[in-house]
């Protein structure tokens, strides 16, 4: 994850440590809303995936939108985290465009589109 962090960090101008809190954020609410068997896949090809999210998890944040999951709930702990709108977008463009190159169009694609909502926000 490293990589990514490192990216966001650069592309989107903020610090590490939220980088890295929003990578995992964003990784869990596809772990959690996505389908399992798209989701094992997609995750088995990004290393450090799985402690990333462990670490969103036990941090926790995004007060009662949070806890609802979905689309809110990623919003409002990304949000918790100290990002701004356009710092989201800019962390999910960079999670998405890593997310392609490590593991291909056709599983983030497939998770994205079966979570309501999410295609017109990522």
């Amino acid at each position: 994850m490293d990589e990514l962090v490192s990216r966001i960090v650069n592309n989107v101008g903020i610090e590490r440590s939220v980088a890295a809190k929003a990578v995992g954020i964003m990784l869990d609410f596809f772990a959690t809303a996505g389908p399992p068997d798209k989701v094992e896949t997609f995750l088995a090809h990004l290393p450090g995936a799985t402690e990333a999210i462990e670490a969103a998890r036990a941090e926790g944040g995004g007060g009662f939108f949070g806890s609802m999951g979905g689309i809110m709930g990623v919003g409002s702990r990304l949000m918790s985290a100290g990002l701004g709108l356009g710092q989201i977008h800019g962390v999910s463009r960079q999670v998405i465009a890593y997310a392609r190159e490590k593991a291909g169009d056709e599983d983030i694609d497939g998770i994205i589109d079966s979570i309501p909502g999410a295609r017109a926000f990522l």
